[in-house]
């Protein structure tokens, strides 16, 4: 499932993006889910990183596309912007925003699709592993890239994932060793953290995905150091 957000003011070409997008799935089989959005603004109410992409226009009235991609980029520093624009010049910006690419007005499907095969493709290689977890007496596949944070406590594991909150029983230890390889780092004993949502380190709290995580002093050092390895290794 890709999710996609649509941040256009204007109706029809809010309604035109929807359409390419439906029939953009249809070609090449691939489930999307959309949500519009008429501004920026409404976009960034209660921002959590949960799309994939964000297709969104630059000039809108209330706050415009480049203000709002600054907001975000500092909950979101892997969601993939594609700024829509009837102005070329407006589009060079979104180099500021690390914005993926730029699709002009009018929108010619041909080219709007494959400014969506990039987009893919990225999202392809950003994907991680993934993991079987019991949810609700059923057994459900959870993409290592969709995990926030797992907490520990007493014996049960919470995961903290974009698709909301799954307990589990075992131990952070077993988990580690499940997630060699992932950018998966413990900010004390209690937390395993996804680095990839990790958005701010102020004193002994973490950022993650918008929630404040403590880290434990023999953790600090550790932690701070794979979060600058990390940042370091996506750029």
């Amino acid at each position: 499932m890709v999710r996609i957000a649509i941040v256009e003011d204007d109706k029809n070409y809010q309604e035109q993006i929807v359409e390419y997008l439906n029939r953009y799935q249809k070609e090449f089989s691939v489930q999307i889910e959309s949500s519009s959005f008429e501004d920026g603004k409404m976009l960034i109410e209660n921002y959590r990183p949960y799309y994939d992409i964000i297709l969104m226009d630059i000039e809108m009235p209330n706050m415009d596309g480049m203000t709002a991609a600054k907001k975000i980029r500092g909950i979101d520093s892997e969601v993939i912007i594609i700024f829509i624009t009837n102005m070329a010049k407006y589009a060079i910006k979104g180099y500021e925003v690390n914005a993926l690419d730029f699709v002009l007005k009018p929108i010619n499907y041909f080219l709007f699709s494959l400014k969506m095969d990039n987009a893919l493709k990225m999202i392809k290689r950003k994907e991680g592993k993934s993991i079987l977890l019991t949810a609700e007496n059923a057994i459900k596949k959870v993409s290592t890239s969709d995990i926030y944070y797992i907490e520990v406590m007493r014996h049960d594991l919470y995961y903290h994932t974009i698709d909301g909150l799954i307990k589990q029983q075992g131990t952070l230890k077993d988990v580690e060793k499940i997630l060699t390889g992932e950018p998966f780092k413990r900010c004390n004993n209690c937390y395993l953290v996804n680095l990839k949502y990790v958005s701010g380190i102020m004193q002994n709290t973490v950022i993650v995905a918008g929630e404040a995580l403590q880290m434990s002093r023999p953790k600090k050092k550790e932690f701070m150091q794979a979060v600058a390895d990390y940042i370091g290794g996506i750029r």
